[in-house]
C-alpha cells in the first residue's frame, strides 16, 4: 500500500527558552547544517551560538506564535490534512527537527500498513542543509521504523511549471498596486556548502557567471536553482528588467555567505529611489520565522528606517488550494511511477 510523507524543516514546541534551546541544539548539531568537525561544531554551538542566540530567538518565535502554535507546523498540518482529502492513501507529516518527527511519521505509516512511502520534501531547491538532510533522515527512519518500507522522493521542484505558476499567482495581486521594486529573498548558505555540493569540484563560484552557464553542477546547486526560480517567476509575472533582484537572508556566524545579504539590501534600496518594495520568499513553501519575523517584522523596520515607505510581504504557498492540488497531482504521479517500477 502507498502512503505519503510530507516533510518540512521544523520548529520549537513553544517559544520558551528551554524549547528553543532544545530545537537549536538539534538543528545546529546536524553536520549537514554546521559542517565543521564534531569538536569544532560542539564548541561553536555551546560556547558561542546558544549563549547568544537562544534569548533573541525565543523573542522572535514569540512574536509570530499563534493559537495553533508554530505557523510552520500549523500550516504544514493543514497541508497534510487537505492532502488526505484528495489522496486515496494515508498522509503523515514529519519535521526534520522537532515535532512531529520524521521517525514518528514513518512509524505511523507502517502501522497503517504502508509499504511504499512517497516522500514530499517541501524544499524547492537542493541544499545539503535542507533537502539533503531531510531525505537522508527519511531513509534512516525507513530502515529503523519502516520495516523495509520503500521510498520514492520528490526531487527539487525549483523549475516545475506548476510550482512557478503557484508562485506567480501569489505575486501578481501584489503587483496590481504601484510598486518600485520586487526583491526575491532566499535563505542564504555559506559559500563552502555550494562548493561541497559541486560534483565537479571546480564550477561553483569559480566565475561570476557560473550559474548562467549550463553545467552538471546545477543539479545540486542551490544558488543556480534559486536564481532560475527568480528569473522565471519574474518573467511570468511580467516584472520589467531592473525592477527585481535577488538577495540572501538568515546568515549565521562568521563564514563567508552568499551575497548580497537581504538586510543590507533593505538598507540600500531607499537610497536608490525604492520606496515601495514587494518581497517574495520562494525558498519557503510555508510561512515561518524567516518570512514572518525576519522579513515581515525586522526587515520591514529596517527598510522603513532607511527611508522606505511600504514593504509588502508576499505570503508563501502555505495551504492555498491550488498548491495543495499541485502536491496531490505530483503524489499521484509518483505513485504511478512507483507502481510501474
Amino acid at each position: 500500500m502507498n502512503g505519503a510523507l510530507l516533510v518540512n524543516l521544523g520548529s520549537p514546541d513553544s517559544p520558551s527558552r528551554s524549547d528553543v534551546r532544545r530545537y537549536l541544539t538539534e538543528f545546529l548539531s546536524d553536520p549537514r547544517v554546521m559542517d565543521q568537525s564534531w569538536l569544532a561544531r560542539m564548541f561553536l554551538l555551546h560556547a558561542c551560538i546558544l549563549p547568544r542566540r537562544v534569548a533573541p530567538s525565543s523573542r522572535a518565535y514569540a512574536s509570530i506564535w499563534t493559537r495553533e502554535g508554530s505557523p510552520l507546523v500549523a500550516i504544514s498540518r493543514s497541508v497534510a490534512a487537505r492532502l488526505r482529502e484528495k489522496l486515496a492513501f494515508p498522509v503523515e507529516l514529519g519535521m526534520r527537527y522537532g515535532n512531529p518527527s520524521i521517525s514518528s511519521a514513518i512509524a505511523r505509516l507502517r502501522a497503517a500498513g504502508v509499504e511504499r512511502a512517497l516522500v514530499l520534501p517541501m524544499f524547492p531547491h537542493y541544499a545539503m542543509s535542507s533537502y539533503e538532510t531531510a531525505v537522508e533522515r527519511c531513509r534512516a527512519a525507513a530502515r529503523r521504523e519502516g520495516g523495509g518500507m520503500r521510498l520514492r522522493v520528490l526531487p527539487p521542484f525549483f523549475a516545475e511549471p506548476d510550482y512557478l505558476a503557484a508562485l506567480t499567482a501569489l505575486l501578481k495581486p501584489r503587483l496590481a498596486q504601484p510598486y518600485d521594486h520586487v526583491l526575491f529573498s532566499f535563505h542564504g548558505l555559506p559559500e563552502r556548502h555550494l562548493k561541497k555540493s559541486d560534483p565537479s569540484g571546480r564550477h561553483c563560484l569559480a566565475s561570476p557567471d557560473c550559474c548562467e552557464r549550463a553545467h552538471v553542477a546545477h543539479a545540486s546547486c542551490y544558488r543556480a536553482q534559486s536564481l532560475r526560480t527568480a528569473r522565471e517567476t519574474a518573467a511570468a509575472a511580467a516584472i520589467p528588467e531592473g525592477k527585481w533582484s535577488v538577495a540572501w537572508q538568515s546568515r549565521l556566524g562568521r563564514d563567508v555567505w552568499m551575497k548580497p545579504w537581504t538586510d543590507e539590501v533593505f538598507q540600500e534600496l531607499p537610497s536608490r529611489g525604492v520606496k515601495r518594495l514587494v518581497v517574495a520568499c520562494p525558498a519557503f513553501t510555508a510561512d515561518c520565522l524567516e518570512t514572518l519575523e525576519e522579513i515581515g517584522i525586522r526587515g520591514r523596520e529596517t527598510f522603513l528606517a532607511a527611508g522606505g515607505e511600504t514593504l509588502t510581504l508576499v505570503p508563501c504557498l502555505n495551504d492555498a488550494p491550488g498548491w495543495v492540488e499541485t502536491l496531490a497531482s505530483w503524489t499521484r504521479r509518483m505513485a504511478t511511477e512507483f507502481a510501474s517500477g
